[in-house]
């Protein structure tokens, strides 16, 4: 029996387990850096399966580190468990039906996401046992994904400084090796404080820091055909400075997202944007406060691990999902636009199949589509550790991310056939690393070489605290 057949059979030994947990975590949808249900039940469930846990990783609450075997490599298995806010969604339906109004959702499928990498991680676990392998499989419970930048401070705090290779994966609507494109973003806020005075009687006497918030936006705008073409900003109004139109507002703050498509250019129009904020402050006779709240780098890639991974996937296939996943996926894509599905096809660079509900192969290597432009905190760890990332299908073509499609999808059962299939690509990934130390070594040189050109730097300033939120009070006793 070849290593890899061994592996995936270890995978399916404990797939139940891991899907009921990849559903509580679903049930128990929590943002950035509030994590605690989810992160207690990522410990309980590491603790129950052997490993020697580590909590308060980086001095988050929320961040867990489960280790196993002893002496040689270190692989680590990345994992995420956040929710976004706004997404609750009756699982299993094909309309939208928040569980809770305005509740949390798992609209990423980072419920997936995590159980899938936890279960790669026990099963090179009890590989190494079986075998008695030298090497080391290590867990990691990250928080804050959405927007936290977590990874970035752990990476910060030396959280990976003795591993030496990484692997993730993330849901999707086709399976493929990552290829690596993401942007560099920093999410800043500007704080505007002017004076307040009757907007009637007195309007001359006003220093409006709303509107200092305006013409930044205006600014903003006219600064969006002076940069990159692949280049995003974003913003959202965090304090419009109260309710009343009769009061010129005296305080007034806005949320930047600010990305490049690498962390140089990023830091570029990041100041540009910047000095938008202080020009619309001198305008206003406001005076201007800066934070930045998280900073993420862009994406690293590995050739070596990334060949490594898309030969698992040739070996394994694609997820077998049966007529009645399809059936399911069908009626979803009615919910969404055929523009939705056109743009998945060409962001994965196959040609339409618009009779396709469920991707039933494994995405070619040289095939080119649209490089994503999102961003991952991933990116810092990869510039840290040669990383490799999967893709993996769980939901239907066109399904957009950060939708309530993704959360309806979340529990079913081609979610968990995608989430399965993703850990035996991990966990066969990992065990070729442990097995060939040649590959490691072409990764490390790979990652090297990449690093001489361009120096890591976290974008993170070292002032920058993750903003811890506190642990939700327990419930009083009736």
């Amino acid at each position: 029996m070849r290593n890899t057949d061994r592996i995936w059979d270890l995978v399916d030994v404990k797939r139940a387990d891991f899907e009921q947990l990849a559903d509580r975590i679903w049930e128990i949808p929590e943002i950035a850096y509030t994590e605690y249900g989810s992160a207690a039940e990522h410990t309980a469930m590491l603790k129950r399966q052997g490993f020697q846990v580590r909590e308060n990783v980086a001095d988050i609450p929320t961040a867990v580190v489960g280790e196993a075997g002893e002496g040689g490599p270190v692989i680590a298995i990345l994992g995420e468990y956040d929710a976004l806010p706004g997404l609750s969604q009756v699982a299993g339906i094909t309309e939208p039906k928040p569980v809770v109004q305005g509740g949390n959702g798992h609209g990423c499928g980072h419920n997936l996401l995590g159980s899938a990498a936890l279960l790669a991680a026990t099963a090179v676990k009890d590989y190494l046992a079986e075998r008695g392998i030298e090497g080391r499989v290590r867990y990691y419970g990250c928080p804050a994904e959405e927007g936290g930048a977590a990874k970035g401070f752990m990476v910060r705090a030396g959280a990976f400084s003795d591993v030496d290779i990484a692997i993730s994966w993330h849901p999707a609507s086709f399976t493929h090796v990552d290829r690596a494109r993401s942007l560099a973003n920093t999410r800043i806020d500007f704080t505007f404080a002017g004076r307040a005075s009757h907007a009637a009687a007195a309007p001359h006497l006003g220093r409006s820091a709303l509107d200092a918030v305006e013409l930044t936006s205006v600014g903003v705008n006219y600064l969006r055909e002076h940069m990159p073409a692949d280049a995003r900003i974003h913003y959202a109004m965090l304090d419009g400075g109260g309710i009343a139109p009769n009061v010129v507002q005296a305080s007034a703050k806005v949320r930047y997202a600010v990305r490049g498509r690498d962390l140089p250019g990023m830091r570029k129009l990041l100041a540009r944007v910047v000095k938008v904020a202080e020009g619309a402050a001198l305008m206003t006779e406001t005076t201007l406060q800066t934070r930045i709240v998280s900073a993420v780098s862009n994406l690293l890639g590995n050739e070596p691990l990334e060949q490594a991974m898309h030969d698992h996937f040739e070996r394994l296939g694609p997820v077998p999902f049966d007529d009645a996943d399809r059936d399911f996926a069908r009626r979803i894509q009615a919910t969404l636009s055929a523009e939705d599905v056109a743009s998945d096809f060409l962001r994965v660079g196959i040609p339409l199949d618009p009779e396709m509900a469920l991707y039933d192969s494994v995405v070619d290597r040289d095939v080119e589509g649209e490089p994503m432009i999102g961003s991952t905190d991933v990116g810092d760890v990869s510039w840290t550790v040669p990383t490799v990332q999967a893709r993996v299908a769980t939901h239907a073509i066109g399904t957009p991310g950060h939708s309530w499609q993704v959360t309806a999808q979340g529990k079913a059962p081609a979610a968990h056939k995608g989430m399965v299939h993703a850990a035996k690509v991990m966990a066969g990934t990992a065990v070729d690393c442990l097995r060939t130390p040649a590959l490691i070594e072409a990764a490390r040189a790979e990652h090297a070489a990449r690093l001489a050109r361009s120096p890591y730097r976290c974008p993170i300033p070292d002032d920058v605290q993750p903003p811890i939120q506190p642990r939700p009070a327990a419930p009083s006793a009736a």
